[in-house]
């Protein structure tokens, strides 16, 4: 059962878990319910420390919806046994606060028990009723627990972040939004478990992917997919991709990481940009992204691609793939897919060369098949004491002091041949560059 405050003094009165979402019957408990921020609530992590000692001061929970900052302060109210009030900053104003203050003050005096005030959306709260809270905030009691999307440090005032603990809570992962969505199904008494539902494990987790680290918009799909979609003749409710997509309205894209969906789209990515086609280089690059694939490992593949396949046709394909990779990392998704796009359709219309590629895997080969060849003496280090001595540097052609920057020398004992350019692109002027060096003359 859910219980509330209804009267000034904090008097309960029960609700039936029936009549409720399934979002807040599954609300945890206790801690050891308590799934994802482990930077926070990991063993020996401040925040923990200071709820199971019972010595929490006043706490601001700030990270997107979904991510437990609700729950968290219900957790934190039931472990220390403190009475929880609990109001929307929305709808709630100077009067309802002093009401709740009294009513601390009168409950800590008459039964000895401090109380957790929960705020929601506490940044829309003006400064005057920011103000209302200073003062008793700052003798304990009530014990403010905060919550926001927002950075409180610009949308807060600074006097109650300075009497907070600031703790910012991440998007959830995908594995501990399919763990919610598990304890959802298999709980009897709060949950689904007494229903009959046929899931499959490959549409939990195109929930848990779908609902970008929302635990609570995860729920409610799951919820509202159960309740209305008609059993079968077995009794069973037939919960599969389709109900899936229509219940989170988003489409269902076969794509796993680990199986032939995600190999063979970007496979199909990495062709589309060798062959030229920035059109179809895009359609997968956005498959996998809506399919939730990671940024950085779409990032990654442009830069293979950009050294691979355009090489020195064009040197500035991999700066660009670099700096997409960089971006990406540095904003995140949506916004990466920006930056992203720009280096795939670059890459995609870049002239082609992949000399670069074989040369490297043809001196892989030689070192693999034939034997090592020593550092000729003159090209030995020669900055040590005694290096003269044993022949080290000596006859080494410094290029610089030579007409071009370029004096003809060998610098390996035995022959090798491994780069051979292309007419291609930029790689037409290195071609024609290296052809007149190795005939020993000069640009």
């Amino acid at each position: 059962m859910i219980t509330q405050p209804t009267d000034l003094f904090g008097e309960e009165k029960k609700i039936n878990n029936k009549d409720l979402p399934l979002a807040l019957r599954m609300r945890p408990q206790a801690l050891s319910e308590f799934v994802g921020q482990p930077h926070i609530l990991g063993k020996g992590k401040l925040l923990r420390r200071a709820i199971e000692a019972d010595r929490l001061s006043s706490l601001i929970l700030y990270g997107p919806a979904g991510t437990g900052k609700t729950s968290l302060a219900w957790c934190i109210a039931n472990r220390t046994k403190a009475h929880y009030a609990s109001v929307n900053a929305t709808t709630s104003n100077v009067e309802e606060l002093r009401r709740i203050i009294i009513a601390a003050k009168q409950r800590l005096i008459n039964a000895g028990r401090k109380t957790i005030l929960f705020i929601d959306e506490i940044h829309r709260f003006n400064k005057a009723q920011q103000d209302v809270l200073l003062p008793d905030i700052e003798s304990g009691n009530p014990i403010l627990i905060g919550a926001t999307v927002h950075n409180p440090y610009f949308s807060i005032a600074s006097p109650l972040v300075s009497r907070s603990l600031v703790c910012e809570l991440k998007s959830l992962k995908d594995s501990e939004i399919t763990t919610i969505l598990n304890r959802c199904l298999q709980d009897k008494a709060r949950g689904l478990g007494s229903r009959k539902i046929k899931i499959d494990k490959k549409v939990l987790a195109f929930l848990s992917k779908a609902c970008e680290g929302d635990a609570r918009r995860a729920i409610n799909a799951l919820e509202i997919a159960v309740l209305t979609t008609p059993k079968s003749k077995d009794g069973f409710v037939d919960f599969n991709l389709e109900v899936a997509a229509e219940s989170i309205q988003k489409k269902a894209i076969l794509y796993d990481r680990d199986e032939d969906g995600h190999y063979d789209t970007a496979s199909a990515f990495i062709k589309s940009m060798r062959g030229s086609d920035p059109d179809a280089a895009l359609y997968w690059m956005a498959k996998m992204l809506y399919a939730g694939e990671d940024p950085r490992f779409v990032a990654r593949r442009v830069c293979i691609l950009a050294a691979e396949d355009v090489g020195n046709a064009d040197p500035l394909a991999l700066v660009l793939a670099n700096a997409a990779l960089q971006i990406s990392e540095f904003v995140g998704m949506p916004e990466a897919r920006i930056p992203l796009a720009q280096a795939v359709i670059y890459v995609s219309c870049a002239p082609k060369s992949n000399a670069s590629y074989l040369a490297i895997e043809k001196a892989l080969s030689d070192i693999e098949k034939n034997k090592t060849q020593e550092v000729p003496d003159h090209l030995k280090d020669a900055t040590y004491a005694g290096a003269d001595k044993l022949g080290h540097g000596k006859g080494y052609k410094y290029a610089h002091d030579y007409e071009g920057h370029f004096v003809k020398q060998k610098y390996t004992r035995r022959a090798v041949r491994y780069y051979e350019p292309t007419e291609i692109g930029y790689e037409a002027k290195i071609k024609q560059r290296l052809e007149k060096l190795r005939k020993g003359g000069k640009e």
